[in-house]
């Protein structure tokens, strides 16, 4: 049997979102045409340890409505293995907190966005440097992905090339190395997804200054992000 690839486990939707669509690593599994035999689930935010890196074939990091900046030390704990799967030059590819928490074990900084919440469909612009990139060479200019998020990076890793921006974040995907990338948006959520936890919590985005609502409204399929996950795992993950 080949290694399996690790989802790093970070957070969980509320119990009424994963009743409905599962955790973020089985939406993740889902979306990566994962089965359930080819994934190892390491849900480190519980307190479980992760393996040596070279256990696995490729590395998911979750999103999670924890925030890095808060520094707990399951957080910190996996950063450190991050840092220490990339010496082993260890395929990752880290979304939403893994976008973050990958930029903070690489020396970047993370913080509260400054232009606010995102939620939503929003499109997310290319950088030239994408057109000749492994990975990313087939997207489009602009295209849409799925946004739930209030903190971001505010200033990538020295060694990571910035690959795409989004309306209100100029560091919206990064590539750290060769085989390791992270994207704020979340090429693993569905529109029903997204449309389900607006809805639960449209009182807090009113809050916020947000109409859930009309968000909804513009939620749609994401194809071009969502293939992102398979491809990487096409082009990188070890055999």
């Amino acid at each position: 049997m080949p290694a399996p690839v690790l989802i790093i486990q970070t957070g969980d939707p509320n119990q009424t979102l994963k009743s409905s669509y599962g955790s973020y690593a089985q939406q993740i599994r889902h979306a990566a045409g994962l089965a359930d035999h080819d994934t190892e689930i390491v849900t480190v935010y519980e307190g479980q340890a992760l393996r040596s890196p070279c256990s696995y074939r490729a590395v998911f990091i979750t999103g999670s409505p924890a925030m890095v900046t808060d520094k707990e030390d399951w957080s910190e704990r996996t950063a450190e293995w991050l840092r220490d799967a990339a010496q082993e030059e260890t395929p990752m590819f880290g979304i939403c907190y893994g976008h973050q928490l990958l930029t903070y074990a690489f020396g970047g900084e993370v913080g509260y966005n400054p232009a606010g919440r995102a939620a939503g469909t929003m499109h997310v612009q290319t950088y030239d440097c994408c057109r000749k990139d492994a990975l990313l060479g087939e997207l489009p200019a602009s295209f849409p992905a799925h946004m739930l998020h209030m903190q971001s990076v505010l200033r990538p890793p020295s060694e990571a090339i910035v690959m795409a921006r989004s309306p209100m974040d100029p560091h919206h995907m990064l590539k750290h190395a060769e085989n390791i990338y992270s994207t704020q948006f979340h090429p693993e959520f569905s529109p029903a997804f997204v449309r389900a936890h607006l809805n639960y919590y449209a009182e807090v985005y009113r809050g916020c200054g947000i109409d859930a609502a009309a968000l909804c409204e513009k939620v749609s399929e994401t194809p071009q992000s969502t293939g992102l996950l398979r491809r990487f795992l096409d082009l990188y993950a070890r055999h």
